[in-house]
């Protein structure tokens, strides 16, 4: 089952460059596309199935044996993010096609998607620090051409931010790989975990910082949000919906990743511990202050980021496994809450908050809406209560009593930002002539694929909360796997020695 392990970025690859040669043929596209996200999710469980029975599954492309060659491993965490990001990819793909001619048929869209979703399968299989690099820099490629490919002067204008910050960070990304190489000789994390032992205590706290903040710019946490709330709220539905479920979870996955792994008792906790507090809250009263919808979800997508790093800032199983859980978890409810607001702007013509009267025209998209958001508030007994609760609970063991009442601070503000977008776009009826003649003729029907699309995150929520005890008993065996790497070790150096190539 190990030959699994590559395909999460080869069919997308291969998908890809299919479709930009029937650029001329958007039926062909979109009949490809669906075949290989569709396939990717098969591939994804079955790769789920193999590491919960078997450990770690390696594979070495070029025949070079680790720390010398490219070295593709897929671990617990690996497993369970390539599960959850392939169905979200399929399911928004799906929903894309009820579009029509505006996304779907686009010729450039298939072959930007399919190459997002190979940067981010990439991201997850990778072995070594400069693959990383590679992973993040094709999936921001794809994600200038999608930020901007419908070409209004705002996509343009806020897409520009995008790329510049993107760029600088991975201008940082590769400075910092450059330097840790020159100091190990090694760029394999496996390898690196022994290599970055060897190096002064200065200088491994310095290298842990460096590249907490090249993944901090990347995850949206505070200090180094600013670039997002106007970056994705002007960028199409669809996109939109993927980059606040994927994108921004990429970078929590690589600090997870990085700073467990390849700096172990080096993690700045107590910094990450003010980071998460700092993020939760000034996203929280961001989306408060904000009278639409899609900035009030934009500024939740870096308030949530905050839970994420406070479960690694606690640095024991518990904690980590409860940011495991937290980040399953958010990807779909992101997702549901950006596609079900898209909805409600294709209905509306907006998505500032005005009393639409929505329950009424479109009960569908409310329910869509509503679930969501009651997982994202921590509502019992849906998913983000299991991650909240994971979270409060590791913090209480630890006595970190301060982040304990912060987050349960944020949990509170969720909620009542979540409750002025239901009483602002759901309940009542217009209070405006030009609202009630805009919304007097207006049609809730929505095509079939749109529905579908949506729905299947919106149950994917659901799925996490109903069998949260599973998902729980993988996100703490990922846990222990990034307490204690030694078996990530041993599966990927297979008993060599490790602490970087002479």
């Amino acid at each position: 089952m190990s030959v699994l392990v590559p395909a999460p970025f080869l069919l997308p690859v291969l998908a890809a460059g299919l479709a930009m040669t029937l650029g001329r043929h958007p039926k062909a596209q979109r009949v490809i596309t669906v075949a290989v996200l569709g396939t990717l999710v098969a591939v994804s469980a079955a790769l789920l199935v193999q590491v919960d029975r078997h450990g770690t599954q390696v594979v070495e492309p070029g025949g070079w044996p680790a720390p010398f060659g490219v070295t593709l491993a897929v671990d617990m965490l690996s497993a369970l993010m390539l599960v959850v990001s392939s169905i979200v990819l399929f399911s928004v793909l799906v929903f894309t096609l009820g579009q029509g001619r505006r996304d779907a048929g686009s010729a450039v869209f298939h072959p930007a998607y399919m190459t997002l979703a190979a940067g981010v399968g990439l991201a997850f299989v990778t072995g070594d620090m400069f693959n990383l690099f590679v992973a993040f820099e094709i999936t921001l490629m794809s994600s200038y051409v999608l930020v901007t490919f419908r070409g209004s002067r705002d996509q343009v204008r806020f897409g520009m931010t995008y790329v510049v910050i993107n760029v600088v960070a991975s201008l940082l990304f590769l400075t910092a790989i450059a330097l840790l190489y020159a100091a190990t000789g090694t760029v394999n994390m496996a390898d690196l975990t022994v290599a970055v032992t060897r190096l002064a205590d200065g200088t491994r706290t310095a290298f842990a910082l460096l590249f907490l903040l090249v993944f901090g710019v990347k995850a949206a946490m505070f200090p180094l949000f600013f670039w997002l709330p106007d970056s994705y709220p002007t960028a199409p539905t669809p996109v939109t919906a993927v980059f606040a479920g994927l994108l921004t979870k990429l970078g929590v996955y690589s600090i997870l990743r990085t700073q467990t792994l390849v700096f172990g008792d080096d993690v700045p906790s107590v910094i990450l511990l003010v980071i998460a507090g700092a993020t939760m809250i000034i996203g929280v009263l961001g989306a408060i202050a904000q009278d639409d919808m899609k900035r009030i979800l934009s500024f939740h997508i870096i308030s949530q980021i905050g839970y994420m790093i406070m479960g690694l800032g606690l640095l024991t199983v518990s904690g980590l496994a409860a940011s495991v859980f937290f980040v399953v978890h958010q990807i779909p409810v992101k997702t549901a809450l950006f596609l079900t607001g898209g909805m409600i702007e294709s209905t509306t013509g907006t998505s500032a908050l005005s009393r639409l009267g929505l329950m009424r025209r479109a009960p569908l998209v409310a329910a869509f809406f509503g679930l969501a958001a009651c997982s994202l508030a921590g509502f019992p007994p849906f998913s983000g209560f299991v991650g909240k609760y994971g979270l409060v609970s590791a913090g209480v063991a630890e006595s970190a009593w301060l982040i304990v009442g912060v987050s349960l601070l944020g949990s509170l503000l969720t909620l009542f930002s979540m409750a002025k977008i239901w009483a602002g776009v759901f309940w009542g009826e217009p209070d405006t002539e030009a609202d009630r003649r805009r919304l007097s003729g207006v049609s809730a029907r929505y095509p079939p694929t749109m529905i579908v699309g949506c729905a299947a995150v919106v149950v994917l929520t659901l799925a996490v909360a109903l069998f949260a005890g599973q998902v729980w008993d993988w996100s703490e065996q990922a846990a222990r796997e990034l307490h204690d790497p030694d078996a990530y070790v041993e599966a990927v150096l297979g008993g060599r020695l490790a602490g970087g190539s002479p």
